[in-house]
C-alpha cells in the first residue's frame, strides 16, 4: 500500500500553478469564440465522408472526457488488418488567427495536474462539440490503414468524416474483457494486431525504457495518494495504432515535403558504448549481435538490474525536438526511439501541434494545396511545442515532487527499501518501492544495482525536496 497523505494543507497546488505561471481559465473572447463555432456538426457536414455507420469505440483513462481518437479495427477478407481511426477535427472550430488560435499558441498542450488540467482550448470545445462523446454525432478527420498480415500498412486514406462512437471504453475494463473471452467486437482484433506492431517495432530498433510509472490519486479524506501505473498492454498495443497513424502522416509529408516531424537523432557511439558496458557491470548478457531494442524487449522490468539498465537507456534518448520542413527534405526525419519518421496527428484536442499536421496531410492527400495559414505556422511550431513539452514535463515533476514531499513529512529518520537506478562514487539516483518515489541517496559503497536500505534525513515541504542517505 501508497502512504496516503494526511500532512495538514496537503492537497493545495495553488501555489505551484501560481509558480509556473499557469492560467485557471479562458479570456471572454476565447470563450465567446468556442461558444459561436460549437454549432450544430450537420452545419459543417457538407463534403465529409458519412463514416457513423462505423461502430468506433473510444478507449481512453477512466473519466477522460477529452476524446481525441475512436477506433475500429476489422480483419480485411484477403489476411491483415483494417484500421479505421477517427480523430477529432479541431481545425474545423478554430478559425485560424482567431482568439482560439492565438491561445492555443500560447499554451501548446493541456497540462495535467492532480486537481485539474489547464486545456488546450476550451472545455466547450475540448469536453464538449470537439470530443469524440459517444451516441453522438462529431466531426473526425478518419484515417484508413490496410495492413498485411505481418501487421505492415499497404493503404492509406485520410479524410473528413462524421462519425458516432458507439461507445466509451477504458483500459480496465477493456483488459477485464479480454480476460473474460469477451471482447468489444470493435477491438476484438486489437491484441494481434498490437502485438504484430509490437514486434515490428522491435525489429525497427524502437528503444522504449520501461521505468516506474508514479501516478497520484486523490485520497478519500481529501489528500493525495502516490502509486505505481500500472503497465496495460491494452494501453501499448492502443498507442500502436497511434503510432501506425503518425509514422503514415510522416510518410504523407516527406513525399510532399512538407509538414512537422516528431524527430530525435540516433544515439551516437559512445552512448550505445557506455550502456554496453552498463549492462557487463550489471550482469546482464548482452549479445554482440543483439541492438538495444531487442535486448530490451528480453529482459523482465521488474529485476532491479533490468530497471538500472531501462533507466540508463534514456542517455540515448536525447535531443527529442519537432523539425519542420516546406519545400524541401529535412536532415532530420527520423524518431531514433520509435525506429522511424514519425508525426504528430492523433491528439489535436490536447496538442496544438497535431491540428497543423493533420492540415498537410489531408490536402496533400487530395492533391490541393497547402493551406496558407498552415504554411505560415510551420516554421514557429517547432519553438512552441519545445517550450510546451519543457513546462510540461516541469509541472508534472513539480506535482510529484510536492506530492512525494507531503508524504514523507511525518516520516524523517524512518528507513525504505529501494533499488539503486544510477549509482556514482558517494551519492546514487533510487527508486524507493513504498512508497513508490524516485530520490538521491547520498553514502559510499553504492553497488551498480539492486536492493539497498536507505534513511530519510530530510524533507522540504516548501521547496519540494526530500533527501535519502544509505542506511
Amino acid at each position: 500500500m501508497a502512504l496516503a497523505v494526511h500532512t495538514p494543507g496537503a492537497g493545495d497546488f495553488a501555489s505551484l500553478r501560481a509558480e509556473f505561471e499557469l492560467p485557471d481559465s479562458f479570456s471572454p473572447d476565447v470563450l465567446a469564440e468556442a461558444a459561436a463555432v460549437a454549432g450544430d456538426p450537420a452545419d459543417f457536414a457538407g463534403g465529409r465522408v458519412d463514416a457513423r455507420h462505423l461502430p468506433l469505440v473510444t478507449v481512453d483513462p477512466p473519466g477522460a472526457k477529452d476524446l481525441d481518437q475512436a477506433v475500429l479495427i476489422e480483419r480485411r477478407r484477403l489476411g491483415g488488418f483494417r484500421v479505421h481511426y477517427a480523430i477529432a477535427d479541431l481545425a474545423a472550430f478554430v478559425p485560424p488567427g482567431g482568439a482560439i488560435d492565438r491561445e492555443a499558441r500560447e499554451r501548446g498542450q493541456t497540462l495535467y495536474l492532480p486537481d485539474g488540467n489547464v486545456p488546450l482550448h476550451p472545455p466547450e470545445l475540448s469536453e464538449g462539440a470537439a470530443s469524440l462523446l459517444p451516441g453522438v454525432e462529431r466531426l473526425a478527420v478518419l484515417w484508413t490503414i490496410d495492413t498485411d498480415a505481418g501487421g505492415e500498412p499497404v493503404a492509406v486514406r485520410v479524410r473528413r468524416a462524421l462519425v458516432r462512437s458507439v461507445e466509451r471504453l477504458d483500459y480496465d475494463t477493456v483488459a477485464a474483457a479480454l480476460v473474460a473471452g469477451d471482447p468489444h467486437p470493435s477491438i476484438a482484433a486489437l491484441p494481434q494486431l498490437g502485438r504484430l506492431r509490437r514486434d515490428l517495432a522491435v525489429r525497427r530498433g524502437a528503444v522504449e525504457p520501461q521505468l516506474p510509472e508514479q501516478e497520484i490519486t486523490a485520497a478519500e479524506d481529501g489528500g493525495w495518494v502516490l502509486t505505481l501505473r500500472p503497465r496495460h498492454e491494452v494501453e501499448e498495443w492502443n498507442a500502436e495504432i497511434s503510432l501506425l497513424t503518425g509514422m503514415a502522416a510522416a510518410s504523407i509529408m516527406l513525399e510532399a515535403r512538407v509538414g512537422v516531424l516528431r524527430t530525435l537523432p540516433e544515439a551516437d557511439d559512445g552512448a550505445v558504448g557506455w550502456l554496453r558496458r552498463s549492462a557487463e557491470a550489471l550482469g546482464i548478457d548482452w549479445p554482440r549481435d543483439a541492438t538495444v531494442a531487442e535486448l530490451l524487449a528480453g529482459l523482465d522490468p521488474a529485476r532491479p538490474a533490468s530497471l538500472a539498465l531501462h533507466a540508463g537507456t534514456t542517455r540515448l534518448l536525447r535531443g527529442a525536438g519537432y523539425t519542420a520542413f516546406d519545400g524541401t527534405a529535412p536532415q532530420l526525419a527520423t524518431h531514433a526511439g520509435i525506429g522511424s519518421p514519425y508525426a504528430h496527428v492523433t491528439a489535436p484536442i490536447r496538442r496544438l501541434v497535431d491540428r497543423f499536421a493533420t492540415e498537410v496531410c489531408l490536402a496533400v492527400t487530395r492533391g490541393v494545396p497547402v493551406p496558407d495559414w498552415v504554411r505560415a505556422a510551420l516554421a514557429e511550431l517547432p519553438e512552441l511545442m519545445s517550450s510546451s513539452d519543457t513546462r510540461a514535463a516541469r509541472v508534472e515533476r513539480a506535482c510529484l515532487d510536492q506530492v512525494e514531499a507531503w508524504i514523507l513529512a511525518e516520516h524523517v529518520g524512518r528507513t525504505f527499501r529501494a533499488v539503486v537506478l544510477r549509482a556514482e562514487q558517494t551519492r546514487a539516483e533510487v527508486f524507493v518501492e513504498n512508497p513508490p518515489v524516485l530520490g538521491r541517496c547520498v553514502g559510499t559503497g553504492f553497488p551498480e544495482s539492486g536492493r539497498i536500505t536507505v534513511r530519510l534525513t530530510a524533507v522540504d515541504v516548501e521547496k519540494r525536496r526530500v533527501a535519502f542517505e544509505r542506511a
